[in-house]
């Protein structure tokens, strides 16, 4: 017997409007003496259900939200990922990607785990990111706003050791929900021929790259100074980039949560610390 499911119609400005709204906030409101506000119960019901409602791969559900509730787990968390506004939003989660819980229902079930760490790091980062989605779009129809923080690759140690993230479980990000209280600009987004491709992936001309880096150069302003998305994104991923700074330290996790598939010999080393 079919089912008939409630609406969800709404009109293609409707949903332009929604998404041109969406920002990426860090500072929320508070109560007066500064610690989180919480969110109702029926909002933060309502955000944790639209989690579990993602999508995901062959049913298994490969990630998991460790919810910071703890104002000491907080702050620490706050330190490891040089993200304060961990410490104050009404809600944070780390989002993981979860493989162990698989193994523990086969293990209960008497049968033995497979060897797949680089399947698991691909559908769990997978599942972990579409339920993070879930979770933070729901929290935007409900009036809120968030940030995904990848600073957890700043603290991704002392995050598996806080948490008791065991083998099989590794962070992905951190994600804060509240009510803005920053008035945050509309960000542009790269001109959509570089983005969506038909039928082959276009590659862009010189010309094409230019005109985007134009496009994108407001991302990086900076109170009165004009942006240079090209300089923003030599911080992140040029050599002796922030990205390049992490990679061992990436390695160093996948390596310890079991879920490393490559060579053992190919670790970069750790960046030494100044």
């Amino acid at each position: 017997m079919s089912v008939l499911l409630p609406t969800r119609t709404q009109s293609a400005e409707q949903v332009m409007a929604f998404y041109d709204a969406h920002r990426t906030t860090r500072k929320y409101v508070t109560a007066q003496d500064g610690s989180p506000l919480p969110l109702p119960a029926d909002h933060l019901e309502a955000i944790l259900h639209a989690a579990q409602r993602a999508p995901t791969d062959a049913t298994a559900q490969l990630y998991s939200l460790v919810r910071l509730v703890n104002p000491a787990v907080r702050a620490e968390v706050a330190a490891l990922t040089t993200n304060a506004h961990i410490a104050t939003a009404s809600e944070a989660f780390v989002v993981c990607a979860d493989v162990r819980r698989v193994e523990r229902v086969l293990e209960v079930r008497g049968q033995t785990p497979g060897h797949w760490p680089a399947i698991a790091v691909h559908f769990g980062i997978g599942d972990a990111v579409m339920a993070g989605t879930n979770l933070l779009t729901a929290a935007e129809m409900l009036g809120y706003q968030g940030c995904w923080i990848g600073g957890v690759m700043n603290g991704l140690e002392g995050i598996i050791d806080l948490l008791a993230l065991p083998p099989g479980v590794l962070p992905f990000a951190a994600l804060t929900i509240g009510t803005s209280a920053e008035d945050t600009p509309y960000r542009p987004r790269v001109p959509r021929p570089l983005v969506i491709h038909t039928d082959t992936y276009h590659g862009g001309t010189d010309g094409e790259i230019r005109d985007a880096v134009e496009v994108m150069n407001p991302i990086a302003a900076r109170g009165d100074q004009p942006g240079d998305w090209a300089r923003l994104l030599r911080s992140y991923f040029a050599v002796g980039g922030s990205m390049e700074q992490r990679e061992p330290r990436l390695v160093a996790a996948l390596k310890r949560q079991g879920l490393w598939a490559g060579d053992e010999d190919v670790t970069p080393p750790l960046p030494s610390v100044t």
